[in-house]
């Protein structure tokens, strides 16, 4: 693992030599994979790197929760409230939509989750604009698989670092960085709702995901549910599609 840490490391110094920058932030929220991509770029670039904690409609301990992470990695870190702005943003959207009659209600929890996942894109390129920094993803080979992320929110960035890494491996390289343990251990979750986790909403596990990921068998069911939503977020794996050039 230490080889895998030292290997990402020296990728991320490169590709910050590569965009001729001065160096790395991320988003970090509390969960383990952030808290992991915030040691990898203190240790990439030290006096260089910035974590960015947004609470937005948040559940208190997340933020708790990432300045624990703030603390065990020593990263220079700021907090930016986002809760008001989100609110402003989405209810202007709702009162347009309701005057024309056209408000979907059973739509709006999705609708509110993304537009808060796209905030915090936009709050992380604002910031990494005054700083002149790239902004590093925390998104893991199972969320790159499922399509588990919002396209243009938590998906828009420039570094995907543990892209290639299932999630026991991010468990095993957080310990290995010294994450918090109680981060670690807490239930994987975006946060974008109460009660809301990720394997409750994808319908199957991480462990199973990474058995897939390494050609494991599986239950027909999960295989089938890891297998749909591949396909159903192949758009999210690439760039907008355009129309064939004009002949």
């Amino acid at each position: 693992m230490e080889k895998k840490i030292e290997h990402l490391v020296q990728w991320l110094q490169q590709k910050v030599k590569e965009a001729n920058v001065q160096g790395l932030i991320v988003g970090i929220s509390g969960g383990i994979d952030s808290a992991v991509v915030a040691h990898l770029i203190k240790r990439a670039c030290p006096s260089d790197s910035l974590g960015v904690i947004m609470p937005t409609k948040s559940n208190p301990q997340d933020k708790i929760d990432a300045l624990k992470v703030v603390d065990s990695c020593g990263i220079n870190h700021v907090v930016v409230e986002l809760t008001e702005t989100h609110n402003t943003l989405f209810q202007a959207i709702e009162e347009q939509l309701q005057a024309k009659g056209e408000w979907q209600e059973e739509r709006s929890t999705l609708g509110d989750a993304n537009t808060r996942a796209r905030l915090r894109m936009t709050t992380l390129y604002a910031v990494a604009n005054n700083y002149n920094y790239l902004v590093v993803g925390t998104d893991n080979a199972a969320e790159w698989l499922t399509g588990y992320f919002t396209k243009y929110g938590d998906g828009g960035v420039d570094l995907v670092p543990l892209v290639h890494l299932t999630k026991g491996e991010v468990r095993e390289m957080a310990r290995a960085l010294g994450v918090p343990e109680d981060v670690i251990t807490k239930a994987p979750s975006a946060g974008l709702w109460e009660g809301q986790t990720d394997e409750n909403e994808m319908g199957t596990t991480y462990d199973m995901i990474d058995l897939y990921l390494k050609g494991k068998d599986i239950p027909d069911k999960d295989r089938e549910i890891i297998e749909r939503l591949h396909k159903r977020s192949e758009h999210k794996r690439q760039l907008a599609a355009a129309p064939s050039e004009f002949v």
